[in-house]
């Protein structure tokens, strides 16, 4: 899939794994942060000379990091923003959620397309067949040039066979690819997955799994379009490109095989996100924050099923609940569906979307405090203390462990509420 996504942007007929091209991406996508953006577009201008974006409907600009401002200078950082925008003719959206999801409401994760961001998990608009990968300060190229130089990178096929458990989530299943695979099995590549469980798996749970593909080491994951993609895709696509499929006969650096059938909830202890561990082993640790969101997790179906084991029970008191939907469009579906008003309910302290809890700019935790996270890291500092501890789990593991205020196993919760 990649190399032919790539030999269409690079205006050649095919192109091979190792080799150096000149790729013109359909889509630059960015978030406003200090030591990115706004560098970019300064050194575009006084650096490169370039006083325009080639093609502004290339671009778009997300407005999701220090929402709401705290401080004059977050604010004077969004200023540039909207302002750089406007003079460019390029989108800004502001306040409508994490830029990533958005992405994929507003059409940029079109199947076939060519996307490039400075964050890597832009990798999660593979789930719709897009080619989307972080280039960190490399993405200053894209500003100042219709092109990038990049070399085409080889692909890992992983086959996933077998059903999930109940209480089993798309999080469980990505870091046990890593438990078995190693963090760094996939370096500099880019990974295509398939499977009985990629067929069956909502879009949601494919996103999950292909935002978190660089602590496979890899450069983004890919999942070939089915109808479901294409449904969702039909009306929104920015572009009209033909989707992109693997021949039979693709050829694959190596093609890797694994059953989740007996998988079970998982838990990633602190310090590192390669440390996959079974919940079951880590059950009654003390905890006393909860997030539950960031552009891995918060959507409907983490939502739904917190507020599945949630409904007519109560946050343990002293434990604090953070849920965070992923867009607003996702926040006014939860409402409509009465998920927020669960949550509520049960003690949750629901915000409007936004990156900030998942680095730890709000709700920061202090010395010897524990989370249990759906974040995308649990880096020592990364929500707070260097001294505090972050366990990442699935929204229903979130969930069971507020109740408890220790590490929760939630399918006992999930089987009680069954009819």
């Amino acid at each position: 899939m990649t190399e032919k996504i790539l030999a269409r942007v690079s205006g050649q007929a095919f192109v091979r794994a190792g080799q150096e091209i000149e790729a013109r991406p359909d889509f630059v996508i960015s978030y406003d942060f200090p030591g990115y953006t706004d560098v970019f577009f300064r050194e575009a201008r006084e650096e490169f000379g370039v006083e325009k974006v080639d093609n502004p409907e290339r671009y778009v600009l997300f407005i999701d990091h220090m929402v709401p401002a705290a401080t004059p200078k977050e604010e004077e950082l969004h200023k540039i923003t909207r302002a750089w925008g406007a003079a460019q003719g390029v989108p800004v959206h502001e306040r409508r959620g994490i830029g990533h999801q958005v992405s994929a409401e507003l059409g940029y994760a079109t199947p076939g397309a060519f996307v490039v961001h400075f964050d890597g998990h832009v990798s999660q608009l593979g789930a719709f067949g897009t080619f989307a990968f972080g280039a960190r300060k490399g993405v200053l190229e894209a500003y100042v040039s219709p092109t990038m130089a990049m070399t085409v990178p080889p692909t890992v096929k992983i086959i996933i066979t077998g059903a999930l458990q109940p209480g089993v989530m798309a999080r469980d299943v990505f870091h046990h690819l890593v438990r078995v695979m190693g963090p760094s099995s996939c370096a500099f590549k880019v990974v295509e997955v398939a499977g009985p469980v990629i067929d069956a798996m909502s879009i949601e749970g494919r996103q999950t799994l292909c935002g978190q593909a660089m602590f496979l080491g890899a450069n983004t994951m890919l999942i070939a379009p089915d109808e479901r993609t294409l449904a969702y895709t039909q009306s929104r696509s920015k572009l009209d490109l033909p989707p992109v499929y693997p021949d039979a006969d693709a050829h694959y650096e190596r093609v890797v095989t694994v059953d989740v059938s007996d998988l079970e909830p998982i838990v990633v202890i602190p310090p590192s996100p390669a440390n996959t561990r079974n919940l079951r082993d880590h059950v009654g640790l003390e905890v006393h924050s909860g997030y539950l969101g960031s552009c891995a997790s918060g959507r409907l179906e983490d939502l739904r099923i917190a507020a599945q084991v949630l409904r007519g029970r109560q946050v343990k008191p002293g434990f604090q609940l953070h849920v965070v939907p992923t867009s607003q469009a996702i926040m006014a579906q939860a409402a409509r569906e009465g998920l927020l008003e669960t949550l509520v309910e049960a003690g949750a302290f629901v915000s409007s979307p936004t990156c900030d809890y998942c680095y730890g700019r709000i709700a920061t935790m202090a010395d010897k405090q524990r989370a249990v996270s759906t974040g995308t890291l649990n880096t020592p500092g990364r929500m707070g203390s260097v001294n505090s501890e972050i366990y990442i789990c699935n929204a229903a593991v979130v969930a069971a462990s507020a109740i408890e205020g220790q590490i929760a196993d939630p399918r006992p919760y999930l089987l009680s509420q069954q009819p």
